[in-house]
């Protein structure tokens, strides 16, 4: 499938552009912003041929697509028209869903646009490491400085480029962002400090500063703010609304100037004096107050981070780490917290590794060798949600190698350096910039190796991976005993002949009977699955446990109702037992709206059996017996000489 139909698909899928506030994408994910989530037909998409599976977190509809979801996202956003809409749904779409759903959806707003730059930049950064602690290049060569400004250029204007992407998820201008994280990195500043300060404010407390310059009399604080992440998103939403502010009372005819100049007059002053003092204060007291928890027990802390890292991977929690970690980063020059997790995607990939060995399923063989490269380069969505997850155990083991794996990574204490490469092209990271490849990156090396191979191993021989772990449900067998099901209503008997509407009285949708109900209520008549739940909830599809297909039609045209005085409560791929609760709904108002109540029940493969029954009663209340299945006949057949001599042949 090309590039661009899939992406018309899954936008009819979703709802259609008209439902889309937003889209973006991160390595594997078009991650979805939608109206009404209800809309998207899940199911699917998810069966859909070029999408891996869906998923819903943090307030974000995800369809999980894999390496090539930036050729989809571009076929989706020009499909849509979504580059200039975009930026005005989200300006009128306020944020909903609860506090972490906000937090998570703004993180990865702010940082999934720069995550491929980010990565190459961390990994050129990460080699050039490496090539000095071999011997290949000095620090003090031509090429090494070329190289560590290449890499290090996006670490130091991080807040320029951080100005743009979080200006624009506030709904700015992104280019005030970028003026304003500029400022803040401004080369002339930092020398100021190279000077006697005018006087010292907070003597003797933990946030004594010393004063070198001062505005409008007021003084202001110099930090250094190259490689910063906590200031300039909160000057930047602080800028947002600044801007929104003078928007609204500035004439149009000098807006289109006065309301950036005004806008930074004000925050860029007040991120200096009042914003980046403070948002470096607490950045610099979450980033101790990490490396003690860390420094508590490094070993627990990386079991615990380890084993979950890919649970908050599946549910998106991951993004709230990242700022911790690039906090970390700025503040002590190393982070604990990206290293100990390092483990638990080469754990995955081992474990795709053992699955791919040890199936005998062609497909899944087949999905196995793309996941696993994928997994090595350090991409595991294609790896968890194809292939782990849905077999299960698999799924559980890496969490357990992942555990092992990041708990020897705290035993030795092992640290990232510097943001970098995924997979294996993140090693040089964990490289220390003055001791090169010691202790406590051989230690790293030896952790990930473990963590693989565990992964591999376990899943080979434990991992039930020739093993169907479905509950096993008989839904597709025929009975071979006679089957008796209840009625799903309360109400008179009406043959089925009588039933207004000809599809169901000609018997063209199956045989059966009907019930006219005297009771608001739709019961199971049947243990089984809900094969059918239709989105208006006045038709129910179920298959029994003996592989009986029973339609339940409530009304007839109820369909044009489009559910209301309907309430559902169940939905499709539900398993349940004769007796649940299935829908209600008010007999009253559907009978003023026009509609007959009159509800076909009907057995939908009744050819599969030797025929059925139905009740002589005139009467019946939920549970009766309604319809009898009787079960096909055994047949045998006599083998004689010659017709064994021709099965024979």
């Amino acid at each position: 499938m090309s590039h661009q139909q899939l992406a018309r698909q899954i936008l009819d899928l979703v709802g259609g552009k008209e439902n889309v506030n937003s889209v973006f994408h991160c390595i594997t994910r078009l991650r979805f912003k939608l109206k009404d989530e209800t809309r998207a037909k899940t199911d699917e998409l998810k069966n859909l041929d070029g999408v891996v599976t869906v998923r819903q977190s943090g307030g974000q509809y995800q369809v999980v697509i894999g390496n090539h979801v930036p050729e989809v996202y571009k076929e989706v956003t020009a499909i849509g028209g979504f580059s200039s809409r975009q930026e005005q749904d989200e300006v009128e779409e306020e944020d909903k869903g609860n506090l972490l759903s906000r937090f998570i959806d703004l993180i990865s707003g702010i940082f999934t646009p720069i995550l491929g730059v980010l990565v190459a930049a961390g990994m050129i950064k990460g080699f050039t490491a490496l090539f000095v602690a071999l011997g290949w290049l000095t620090n003090t060569g031509g090429t090494y400085q070329i190289l560590n400004a290449t890499g290090d250029a996006l670490f130091y204007f991080l807040p320029v480029i951080l100005g743009y992407t979080a200006m624009k998820k506030f709904s700015g201008t992104p280019f005030l962002g970028i003026i304003i994280g500029s400022a803040l990195v401004y080369p002339a500043l930092s020398t100021i400090t190279a000077g006697e300060p005018l006087y010292t404010l907070f003597a003797g407390t933990l946030f004594e500063s010393p004063v070198f310059i001062e505005f409008l009399g007021i003084p202001v604080i110099l930090m250094t703010y190259s490689s910063s992440v906590i200031p300039i998103i909160l000057a930047s939403f602080f800028a947002a609304k600044v801007e929104r502010g003078f928007a609204k009372v500035i004439p149009i005819v000098v807006k289109t100037f006065l309301v950036p100049t005004l806008t930074l007059l004000v925050v860029v002053p007040l991120t200096f004096i009042v914003i980046g003092p403070i948002a470096t204060w607490a950045a610099n007291f979450v980033g101790q107050g990490t490396i003690w928890v860390y420094d508590l027990s490094p070993i627990i802390a990386g079991i615990i981070l380890g084993a979950f890292w890919q649970v908050f991977v599946i549910f998106g929690l991951h993004w709230g780490l990242i700022p911790v970690a690039f906090n970390n980063l700025a503040t002590q020059g190393f982070d604990p917290i990206l290293a100990m997790i390092f483990a638990a995607s080469f754990a995955q990939t081992g474990a795709v590794l053992g699955v791919w060995l040890k199936t005998r399923d062609p497909k899944l063989k087949t999905l196995s060798a793309p996941a696993f490269i994928s997994g090595i380069f350090g991409v595991t969505e294609p790896a968890i949600y194809g292939i782990t997850l849905p077999k299960k155990k698999p799924f559980i083991i890496s969490c357990i190698a992942a555990g092992i794996g990041g708990g020897m990574i705290g035993l030795f204490g092992t640290k990232l350096h510097v943001m970098g490469g995924l997979g294996v092209f993140g090693f040089p990271s964990f490289i220390h910039p003055v001791e090169g490849m010691n202790t406590a990156f051989w230690g790293f090396v030896g952790a990930i190796l473990v963590a693989t191979i565990l992964g591999f191993v376990l899943t080979y021989f434990f991992g039930g991976v020739n093993k169907d772990e479905t509950p096993e449900v008989k839904t597709n067998s025929t009975a071979k005993r006679n089957v008796t099901i209840d009625s799903p209503l309360k109400g008179q008997i009406v043959p089925l002949s009588e039933v207004s509407d000809q599809v169901f009285a000609s018997e063209a949708m199956g045989k059966g009977i009907a019930v006219l109900p005297t009771e608001g209520r739709v019961v199971a008549p049947v243990t089984g699955t809900i094969t059918t739940l239709f989105k208006t909830k006045h038709a129910i599809g179920l298959s029994s446990d003996e592989g009986v297909d029973i339609l339940i039609h409530v009304g007839i045209d109820t369909v044009q109702l489009d559910g209301e005085h309907f309430t559902a409560h169940i939905k499709q791929g539900d398993r349940v037992n004769a007796g649940d609760l299935l829908v209600e709904f008010n007999i009253e108002k559907i009978k003023e709206a026009g509609y007959e109540l009159v509800t076909p029940v009907i057995i939908t493969n009744h050819s599969n059996f030797a025929g059925l029954e139905v009740t002589k009663v005139a009467a019946v209340n939920t549970n009766d017996p309604l319809i009898t299945i009787k079960a096909p006949e055994e047949k045998t057949v006599e083998i004689s000489g010659n017709n064994l001599a021709d099965l024979r042949a």
